[in-house]
């Protein structure tokens, strides 16, 4: 059963930065993805960014691309989503997420995460 575990989340001013991590345990396959989600007060969730394990390969969401960057540490079993230039419209709660593949393919953010963490709380404000 894998497990997953986010952690960074906090209280930050608009235009600075945080870095998410997502501690994941219990891996029953070498190809999977990952993926960062989030939830507003009041809407829906929103897939942000995804990374699959086989290539690297990544995806951002386009209320993103440019500010967040996606990376994974294999030796830590560690997933990263480096946050700058946060401003209030990315205040939420932040989830990482994550399924398995058969065979190496590049990760979807728009599809079922089957294992999800706890989430943490990312809070942009002056």
């Amino acid at each position: 059963q894998l497990q997953l575990v986010e952690s960074g989340g906090g209280l930050v001013q608009p235009g600075g930065s945080l870095r998410l991590s997502c501690a994941a345990s219990g891996f029953t396959s070498d190809y999977y993805a990952i993926g960062w989600f989030r939830q507003a007060p009041g809407k829906e969730r929103e897939g942000v960014s995804c990374i699959s394990s086989s290539d690297g390969y990544t995806y951002y969401a386009d209320s993103v691309k440019g500010r967040f960057t996606i990376s994974g540490d294999n030796a830590k079993n560690t997933v990263y989503l480096q946050m700058n230039r946060l401003t209030p419209e990315d205040t939420a709660v932040y989830y990482c997420a994550a399924y398995f593949t058969r065979v190496p393919a590049m990760c979807v953010i728009r599809t079922e995460y089957d294992y999800w963490g706890q989430g943490t709380q990312v809070t942009v404000s002056s």
